[in-house]
């Protein structure tokens, strides 16, 4: 029986959402009956055919905006468009991501910037804009997608392991400096997921290291999971959902692991 957690009617931004987590999360609060602004890449055509998908399968409104993450005044107006046009603006999820795996000395400065861009600053200007319309509304849920990597590092990932720490750190101060508003600000760090984004990892991986893809994952990617297993969609879900509603509101500056045991070694 599907649990309800009482947001219908409610709005929410999703950066990074035309695939991955990020779209997946879409998907769940679509179904809790939350209008969404979705944003992302991809081809136009592919990301409307999934934008009526899931506005026709829950009914709800199912907006898109091609803010560009390495753009501040570009993330400004999706705050901007997602409360002009929805009325209001209850979650943000800052889930944009990209990876690059190089040694630090061969790192190109090209993809730090970008990656430090797009992983943490865009989470500071979409908070930054939404903030006080969560304010203005007397309530708000802020939830960062970080990662495992923002909580312990990895070889050659000196960027991505940056940009997630610092995540985790403005996670905080966040919820620190908001805990008096109704708005709560948690972190999610979940281990590794079957994403395009890890999918193009194990193969940055197997490259950098010279082994084959099947290696990277049996002895790279899942040696840091315990149970052996990719984290799957679902298991971020609930937990989204918890967070978002007013059963989470006691839960703030939390970085929540969901890494099938890696971060407990």
């Amino acid at each position: 029986m599907a649990v309800d957690f009482q947001l219908k009617g409610q709005a929410a931004v999703i950066t990074g959402s035309t695939s991955g987590v990020g779209q997946a999360f879409a998907l769940t609060l679509a179904r809790q009956g939350v209008d969404v602004v979705l944003n992302g890449l991809g081809d136009p055509a592919a990301i409307e055919a999934d934008r009526k998908a899931m506005a026709d399968e829950t009914g709800v409104r199912v907006l898109y905006h091609p803010a560009d993450m390495t753009k501040p005044a570009e993330i400004a107006d999706l705050i901007g468009y997602a409360h002009r046009e929805l009325g209001r603006l209850d979650i943000l999820i800052n889930n944009a991501g990209i990876q690059h795996v190089a040694p630090v000395d061969e790192f190109p400065d090209a993809k730090w910037d970008a990656i430090i861009a797009i992983n943490l600053s865009a989470a500071f200007h979409a908070t930054k804009h939404a903030v006080p319309i969560m304010k203005a509304q007397g309530r708000g849920r802020i939830v960062n997608l970080a990662s495992v990597h923002g909580l312990v590092a990895s070889p050659f990932k000196s960027a991505y392991a940056a940009a997630k720490h610092g995540l985790v750190g403005f996670t905080k101060a966040c919820a620190l400096e908001l805990a008096r508003t109704g708005i709560t600000v948690n972190a999610i760090c979940p281990g590794y997921l079957r994403t395009p984004l890890v999918e193009a990892q194990i193969a940055d991986q197997a490259r950098t290291r010279g082994i084959p893809e099947d290696r990277v994952i049996e002895e790279v990617i899942l040696t840091a999971h315990p149970n052996r297993a990719f984290v799957e969609y679902d298991h971020l879900g609930g937990l989204l959902l918890y967070m978002v509603s007013d059963q989470g509101a006691s839960t703030n500056g939390a970085a929540l692991p969901v890494d099938g045991g890696w971060t407990a070694a």
